[in-house]
């Protein structure tokens, strides 16, 4: 993700909270808070944009670090746009961010989505995660408690003989 996506990349994050339902975050950003979450914080590993035939920002996807992790483990967010949805953007942007991950010596890719959140759920599992965890009953900013579904993408390793 560049620098000029973060305004198209924020505007669809938003757009996805308001909507509800379908990630932790639960208030908007701002542009300036968009860029120090997933472009400058130190935990960021990458962030990968997917771009529709006309160069628009249709997704992104957020790699990082996060301590409660095993070592080697990193932490992953993937957000794409609603209307209208660019099929094939998700796969594309996880076939770029576990490539990456594989080639700084990621060995687990950890993704953790609300139970309510269905299409989450069933885009992680296409991809090849599977279920490892589940935390029961976080509240929600209003009291109502979601479980949270840990789920985990192990990279495979090529052999060189």
């Amino acid at each position: 993700m560049m620098s000029e996506d973060v305004s198209i990349a924020c505007q669809i994050l938003n757009e996805i909270i308001q909507i509800g339902g379908s990630t932790a975050f639960e208030t908007t950003f701002t542009e300036a808070l968009f860029r120090q979450s997933f472009l400058e914080n130190s935990d960021k590993i990458c962030c990968h944009a997917a771009l529709d035939d006309q160069g628009q920002v249709t997704g992104f996807q957020w790699l990082g670090e996060y301590d409660a992790l095993p070592a080697g483990w990193a932490d992953i967010a993937t957000f794409t746009r609603r209307q209208p949805v660019l099929k094939g953007a998700g796969r594309a942007l996880f076939g770029e961010t576990s490539k990456f991950a594989a080639s700084i010596g990621i060995v687990s890719i950890n993704a953790t989505i609300r139970a309510d959140n269905g299409m989450g759920l069933r885009y992680y599992e296409k991809m090849g995660f599977s279920d490892y965890s589940v935390a029961c009953g976080v509240p929600l900013m209003d009291g109502t408690p979601v479980d949270r579904i840990s789920k985990r993408f192990d990279i495979k390793r090529e052999t060189v003989s």
